[in-house]
């Protein structure tokens, strides 16, 4: 009797949030995979730079049967990813104001110069 009680309420809860109540009473058959999680781990730890892709490569000559797609999402859930490098640094501060020149050939530039011949070829001259 109690069964059918608590079978109706979960069909009355299920609906007022609006899923199947099949999918609430869903438990996942999907292994645990223990011993591959701490490989990667043990693997990330050794090599800092090397992404999932290469990890694949070193699991698999190891002998371990695995498909690249279920690596990667173990690979996700550990928080292994290789963090991206930074880009250029920018200088800091201001930068110093070019000297005024004092006396004549005391500062020399160089500078190019292009155009255009009137059959349409361009060229440079320094």
């Amino acid at each position: 009797m109690s069964w059918a009680v608590e079978e109706n309420s979960q069909r009355r809860a299920c609906a007022l949030v609006g899923i199947a109540p099949r999918v609430y009473r869903y438990r996942s058959s999907r292994s645990e995979d223990a011993a591959l999680r701490a490989r990667l781990r043990e693997l990330s730890s050794q090599r800092r730079r090397f992404g999932y892709r290469r990890m694949y490569l070193l699991v698999k000559r190891e002998g371990v049967s695995v498909n690249w797609k279920k690596l990667y999402r173990i690979y996700k859930e550990e928080h292994l990813t290789v963090r991206k490098r930074g880009g250029r640094r920018q200088a800091l501060g201001t930068r110093a104001s070019m000297a005024i020149p004092q006396d004549p050939n005391q500062i020399w530039s160089f500078d190019f110069v292009s155009d255009a011949l009137v059959d349409g070829r361009r060229f440079r001259i320094l």
